[in-house]
């Protein structure tokens, strides 16, 4: 890092933390386009996204150079714009990926980034800062810091209420974190209300059976097995593990399929087969392990509903193309199904072990 000379800096130039928004004092040596305020700052943000997008922000924070025509510069203005839609989205999914694994002070520069990116295209009040409002506020959530997080969903609150066209998926996003403040502030009416209108907005912007309505019902369930509300509990638990092994199964099932057709599904060999981002399969993860725990505790009353998580966490893992975790968790399945389930179930267990072994063992 180089520091920061003040008589350098160009006068009425004001530059700013990448993190903290303080005055800087030290640049990033391998851009010279991104300033911090010193040498805490910039080592979170530098291992939650910057060395992944440091090259690529050169060109969003240099003078755009002289263009000869006007066509020229249209075209100038419209790359730079897709440069930052790229950035939003990627920056978006790191920090979602972040959250899913639990690592929440690394999300909170990456959020930033995409609120900022989001600020530069869209506008101060547009209805699409709101996604990276939402993360700030659940990053805020994770670290305990309760009053931060309200002023970020206060934030997105009042963009949506001004908003003509925000579209269902956002308002499911805003009740889900809504919710899951009030789960943290312990007052589990307000959460309960929240996370309802959330499955409600995801129900209406995916369905009532999709994987991005699922995590709506994995918070309400959370909620009911704190009160010790079993029954109600088990019965969403057992929704969302439903509703992630009928995805991924179709995806597995297609991939059979289209292999014993001699014929690669996605053109590509080694390639991501579960349709999700890497935040999704992050967020998959976490809910089905998190469901499984808890079933595991009583499977000696349901070991069936724990066999279909296994089974679920295998395919997925499979097709995520990590063998030995999908082998552990198809061997588990297979252990409790010899002594609980039909032999068709039992074969169908036996069939995706001996395919993940096998294509454990290629090169």
């Amino acid at each position: 890092m180089n520091v920061i000379y003040p008589l350098a800096v160009p006068k009425g130039r004001r530059l700013c933390c990448e993190v903290c928004e303080a005055p800087a004092e030290r640049m990033c040596t391998a851009c010279t386009v991104t300033y911090y305020c010193g040498p805490v700052h910039q080592k979170a943000d530098w291992n939650s996204i910057h060395a992944k997008i440091c090259q690529l922000l050169i060109p969003l924070r240099t003078t755009m150079p002289f263009y000869n025509s006007e066509e020229e510069r249209q075209h100038g203005l419209q790359q730079l714009q897709r440069r930052q839609k790229h950035l939003i989205e990627f920056c978006y999914t790191v920090a979602q990926k972040y959250l899913f694994e639990g690592r929440h002070e690394d999300a909170v520069p990456a959020a930033l980034h995409s609120l900022r990116f989001r600020m530069n295209v869209h506008g101060l009040s547009s209805v699409e800062l709101v996604p990276a409002y939402l993360l700030l506020a659940e990053a805020s959530l994770g670290l305990g810091r309760i009053v931060q997080a309200e002023e970020y969903l206060s934030q997105a609150q009042w963009t949506v209420l001004k908003s003509t066209d925000c579209s269902n998926a956002t308002y499911s996003l805003l009740h889900r974190n809504l919710g899951l403040l009030y789960i943290a502030k312990k007052n589990l009416d307000e959460a309960r209300y929240h996370l309802a209108n959330d499955i409600y907005f995801a129900s209406c912007a995916y369905g009532t059976e999709d994987v991005r309505t699922s995590g709506g019902y994995f918070h309400l369930a959370n909620i009911f097995y704190g009160l010790k509300k079993m029954e109600l509990a088990d019965t969403l638990y057992t929704k969302v593990s439903e509703i992630w092994y009928t995805y991924l199964n179709s995806h597995y099932q297609a991939l059979l399929e289209a292999r014993s057709q001699q014929t690669d599904l996605l053109g590509k060999q080694f390639v991501n087969d579960t349709g999700l981002d890497e935040a999704q399969e992050a967020e998959a993860i976490r809910i089905l392990t998190s469901i499984l725990i808890i079933q595991e505790s009583t499977s000696t009353k349901a070991p069936q509903k724990s066999i279909l998580i296994l089974k679920t966490l295998s395919i997925l893992y499979y097709l995520m193309l990590e063998y030995s975790k999908a082998k552990e968790y198809a061997m588990k399945a297979l252990s409790l199904a010899e002594t609980y389930v039909s032999e068709e179930e039992q074969r169908f267990i036996q069939e995706l072990l001996s395919i993940i072994s096998a294509e454990e063992k290629q090169p």
